[in-house]
């Protein structure tokens, strides 16, 4: 009797491992990140001219803000009209992965914009895939915002379809302002 349970046993249990198998590998594709088919690495290729603050121009943010960024490895980059933080070796890597894509939050400042007298401000943001062809970023409406260690300023958050090569142009008013990020793991 115990030989007869265990050979129908087998195919039971081969059944239900099948099944869970089939079921793991389905929600590990729905939640896996869509990248594109080349292997990303968190070092830029040679061909992705990123922008450091080694190859930029310095640029020193008007009073009130500092004169050098107030956190370690960003720098200022732009000019007067409008300027943005940036990461000093141009990588930004280990965002967080929505259904949209990977989620990233960029500070941009203009001297004279006041947070509250323009909390919805005509900052627009597009950018372009550079090594490859990619779906449109997706980018929110900015907003206003303030923080003592930043002052006022205004913020805009990103989707990005894929990894890899990317120029940013943020326009506001008559200025524009372009650079180029790597999007690494």
């Amino acid at each position: 009797m115990r030989r007869l349970y265990f050979i129908l046993s087998i195919p039971v249990l081969a059944l239900l491992l099948t099944g869970c198998t089939g079921n793991a590998i389905a929600q590990a594709n729905e939640v896996a990140p869509t990248t594109t088919p080349e292997v990303i690495s968190n070092i830029p290729p040679a061909d992705c001219p990123v922008t450091t603050v080694k190859g930029s121009p310095v640029f020193e943010a008007p009073v009130p803000y500092s004169p050098n960024s107030p956190w370690p490895n960003i720098f200022w980059f732009g000019s007067n009209h409008l300027w943005t933080a940036l990461h000093a070796d141009g990588v930004w890597s280990g965002l967080p992965f929505n259904p949209g894509g990977y989620t990233q939050k960029l500070v941009w400042w203009s001297e004279g914009y006041i947070w509250d007298e323009e909390p919805e401000p005509a900052l627009i943001v597009t950018s372009e895939r550079l090594d490859a062809s990619a779906p449109p970023l997706f980018t929110s409406d900015a907003n206003g915002v303030y923080a003592s260690d930043m002052g006022s300023a205004m913020m805009a958050g990103f989707d990005f379809p894929t990894l890899g090569c990317w120029k940013i142009t943020g326009h506001y008013k008559d200025a524009e302002l372009s650079f180029v990020v790597w999007l690494a793991p």
